[in-house]
């Protein structure tokens, strides 16, 4: 095949019909006709001597070829737009750019005031917009429509780039009158009523389950892991929630670490090692490769690890 030939426009439609499964969508999506996406398609149907996408009782389903292609595809695009985008000095003191950043609740209570504290030293102009996990799709990342995403993660996208800036314990939050100060074990814990608090993922969440202890993250699962589970009264989403739950004496708050410990401030509050083993959690910085090689990109994420180990030195010295 002479490459010369072939029309580099197709990948784009490829990319987005393989994400959208559906023609009328992915045509919106490029701004262009539905004819024209139709037409398109069948081009890339002529081109690789393959369906692509076929019909079925539940919309477009991508072939085998597809789905082999589709991250080559992506990193072709990607590196296509490194290639293409113009060379720039990126000038924090003097650039008035909006970064988008979804941070999960527990990312903006911890890391995002220091975060900013320090982009307003080095960069007093800039603009940020921090959108929630129910803002954003795996769709506006890859497209470079959000610049990163800060959360904990089930699973990224094997085309993203992801750095993890600190690893987390979990700690019991719990009012100083409640009875099970005095005796906490696994036993006692147990029989506690808890507040249950998450939100991770992306996407629009639709509530929770509480019969399906495995879908309710870390701490049920850790419980599940060793045949147990844990009577839950209250679900919220928001970690500024448990310290003013928690001050009811008949509550437990299962929480990161950094969180139980800002929350802890208030006397009425102590904290206490879970009875049982919860792996630590992981928080993620996640970003498109289509920006990965963006000067100014390249200078937020660094100043984003910079506040973090800072952060981490700080808490270290705390627990010495």
């Amino acid at each position: 095949m002479n490459i010369s030939r072939v029309d580099l426009n197709l990948l784009v439609y490829l990319d987005v019909l393989l994400h959208e499964k559906n023609v009328s969508r992915a045509a919106e999506q490029l701004g262009i006709t539905q004819p024209a996406m139709s037409n398109g398609l069948k081009r890339l149907r002529e081109l690789f001597n393959d369906p692509l996408l076929i019909r079925s009782s539940e919309g477009m389903k991508p072939t085998e070829r597809a789905l082999e292609m589709q991250p080559k595809i992506r990193k072709i695009l990607a590196e296509t737009a490194e290639v293409l985008e113009p060379k720039q000095e990126f000038r924090p003191f003097n650039s008035k750019r909006v970064f988008r950043i979804m941070v999960s609740d527990y990312a903006e209570a911890t890391l995002i005031p220091p975060l900013i504290k320090q982009i307003r030293s080095e960069a007093p102009h800039i603009i940020l917009d921090l959108l929630t996990p129910s803002d954003v799709s795996y769709h506006d990342m890859e497209m470079g429509k959000v610049d990163m995403a800060i959360n904990r993660f089930n699973e990224i996208p094997g085309s993203f780039h992801q750095n993890v800036i600190w690893r987390d314990s979990f700690s019991c939050l719990i009012n100083r009158r409640n009875p099970i100060v005095h005796n906490f074990n696994l036993k006692t814990y147990l029989e506690a009523q808890h507040i249950w608090v998450s939100k991770t993922g992306m996407g629009v969440g639709f509530g929770v389950n509480p019969e399906n202890s495995v879908g309710l993250g870390w701490i049920d699962q850790a419980l599940a892991r060793i045949g147990k589970r844990r009577k839950i009264s209250i679900f919220t989403r928001h970690y500024q929630m448990p310290a003013l739950l928690a001050q009811n004496n008949d509550l437990i708050a299962t929480l990161p670490t950094r969180i139980a410990r800002m929350q802890a401030e208030n006397q009425n509050l102590i904290i206490r090692e879970p009875p049982f083993y919860i792996p630590d959690l992981e928080l993620i910085m996640a970003w498109s490769p289509l920006l990965h090689h963006n000067a100014a990109h390249q200078w937020l994420r660094r100043l984003v690890i910079y506040v973090a180990e800072q952060l981490k030195g700080g808490s270290q010295e705390a627990e010495e």
